[in-house]
């Protein structure tokens, strides 16, 4: 049986969301994708028949390998056309994921080949996000989030994971955009801001934002260590 253009646009979804989360609550599934409850369930039920997924009841779903393969193709088309729309059109990185949802409804194989050559064939969306090859492989990303970083570190920004326009705005204003540089010179307790020190001048961030930023890091503050993931 052929998969879908719905079918892989639901699956690569569910990759996006599993990225954050054990298992992907339905209700949460249904917040990102426009479809009523019902065309929801019924995906996911065919999903699940074919192999696609894993759902346990009350806890939500989890693509199979099989079913992380068939995301591939809808998470390429996406991150290029963000890509695209940012580079190539000028569109601000705030409005790219929205638009690409759009966007990328009317774009076939052959549009594809054509963004991906003028776009510079990208490795990484706008927000960092790595772009899978067309034979479907997904990049390896090795980074952390900013949040368990030690402080005294050197940092670069790898991924911004949020698609909140309003707070990607501001990260823009920053400066705290993929590629950029900084040391990460405190960490309050409790949840507490975090002060980078970056050229011009140093920035104070609070902690939901500094969720949002993955780092790689390029030099470990004497004498510490990773903090573990929560």
């Amino acid at each position: 049986m052929s998969v879908s253009l719905a079918m892989q646009r639901y699956a690569a979804e569910i990759y996006r969301l599993q990225q954050d989360h054990e298992q992907v609550p339905l209700s949460l599934l249904s917040s990102h994708v426009d479809s009523s409850a019902q065309a929801i369930s019924s995906m996911v039920k065919r999903l699940q028949k074919l192999g696609y997924l894993i759902h346990e009841p009350y806890r939500g779903v989890r693509l199979t390998e099989t079913g992380e393969k068939i995301a591939m193709p809808s998470l390429r088309r996406h991150r290029l056309t963000e890509v695209f729309l940012v580079k190539i059109m000028k569109y601000d990185w705030a409005t790219a994921h929205d638009l690409s949802d759009v966007f990328e409804k009317g774009v076939n194989d052959e549009i594809e080949d054509r963004m991906d050559e003028l776009a510079g064939h990208p490795t990484r969306c706008p927000h960092g996000e790595p772009i899978p090859s067309k034979d479907g492989v997904m990049p390896a990303v090795k980074d952390m989030p900013l949040i368990d970083v030690p402080s005294g570190s050197d940092c670069v920004i790898s991924r911004v994971r949020t698609h909140d326009m309003e707070q990607l705005g501001y990260i823009g204003e920053l400066g705290l955009t993929p590629g950029r540089s900084f040391h990460l010179l405190s960490c309050a307790p409790f949840k507490g801001p975090l002060r980078l020190q970056m050229k011009p001048h140093d920035h104070l961030i609070g902690y939901e934002l500094a969720a949002s930023l993955w780092v790689e890091v390029t030099k470990l503050g004497e004498g510490n260590t990773p903090l573990p993931r929560k």
